[in-house]
C-alpha cells in the first residue's frame, strides 16, 4: 500500500515572496519524504484551495495545516472545507501551534539578523482575538522566554492588542536594544510592517528552515499512523 499523500495547507497570500517561500518549503518537504506525493494548497486568498488540490489527489491524504495558532482557520474553516468535499479518505493533522522546535527556529532567525546576547526580545505575531489562538501565542512566548533568559512579551501586528510598536517602545524604555522575533511562516505585508515597529533588529519569518520541514514531516507521520 502506498503512503498517503501530504497536502500542506497554508493561510494564503498574494505576496510573491510569500508564495515563493511556501513553494520552497513544499519542495523541501517533498525532498525529505521522497516516497510521498506532496502538494501545496491555501485556506484563503489564493488558489489552489484545499478542495481544488484534493480533487487532483486520490486518497488517502493527510492535510497538514501550517498555522502557528489555533484560530478560526484551524478550528472552523479547515474542518468545514474538508466536510464540503465529502472525502472520507482525508485526515487533518495537528496544526503547527507553538512547537518547541519552531521556537528554536526563532532563535536561529534572530541570530541571522544580528541579534546579540543581552538584547531584549519581543515576539511579533499576526494576532487574533480568539482566546485559544492567543493562548498558543502566550505558550510560544513562554518557550522563548525559557531560551533567552528574560520575559518575552508578545506584540500583535494586525489583530488584537497590544501592537508590536507599543510593546517595542515599552521594552526599550528598560534599557538594552530591542529585537523582534517574527512568529510568521512567510514574508508578506505583516512582516514588512514590522520595519516600522522601532526595533533595532527584525528577524526574518521562519520560512523553509530545516526544522520547519521536520515539523511538517512529524505532523504528517503522526496523522498517517
Amino acid at each position: 500500500m502506498s503512503a498517503p499523500a501530504l497536502l500542506l495547507l497554508a493561510h494564503g497570500t498574494q505576496d510573491a515572496a510569500g508564495r515563493a517561500t511556501w513553494e520552497r518549503l513544499t519542495a523541501a518537504v517533498a525532498q525529505a519524504v521522497p516516497e510521498v506525493e506532496v502538494r501545496l494548497a491555501y485556506a484563503d486568498v489564493v488558489s489552489p484551495t484545499m478542495a481544488e488540490a484534493l480533487a487532483e489527489l486520490p486518497g488517502p491524504v493527510v492535510v497538514v495545516p501550517a498555522f502557528l495558532a489555533a484560530g478560526f482557520h484551524v478550528r472552523v474553516d479547515v474542518p468545514e472545507q474538508l466536510a464540503a468535499t465529502g472525502r472520507p479518505d482525508v485526515v487533518v493533522a495537528e496544526a503547527f501551534g507553538p512547537d518547541p522546535e519552531l521556537v528554536g527556529v526563532l532563535l536561529d532567525r534572530l541570530a541571522e539578523a544580528g541579534a546579540q546576547p543581552g538584547d531584549t526580545v519581543v515576539l511579533a505575531a499576526a494576532g487574533s482575538n480568539d482566546p485559544r489562538a492567543r493562548a498558543d501565542l502566550d505558550t510560544a512566548a513562554a518557550l522563548l522566554t525559557a531560551r533567552v533568559g528574560h520575559e518575552v512579551p508578545v506584540g500583535y501586528i494586525a489583530g488584537g492588542e497590544p501592537r508590536v510598536a507599543s510593546v517595542v517602545a515599552s521594552a526599550g524604555s528598560r534599557g538594552p536594544r530591542v529585537v523582534v522575533a517574527t512568529w510568521l511562516l512567510a514574508p508578506g505585508a505583516f512582516h514588512r510592517w514590522l520595519a516600522d515597529a522601532g526595533a533595532a533588529v527584525v528577524a526574518e519569518p521562519l520560512g523553509e528552515h530545516p526544522d520547519v520541514v521536520d515539523v511538517v514531516v512529524r505532523r504528517y507521520r503522526a496523522a498517517a499512523a
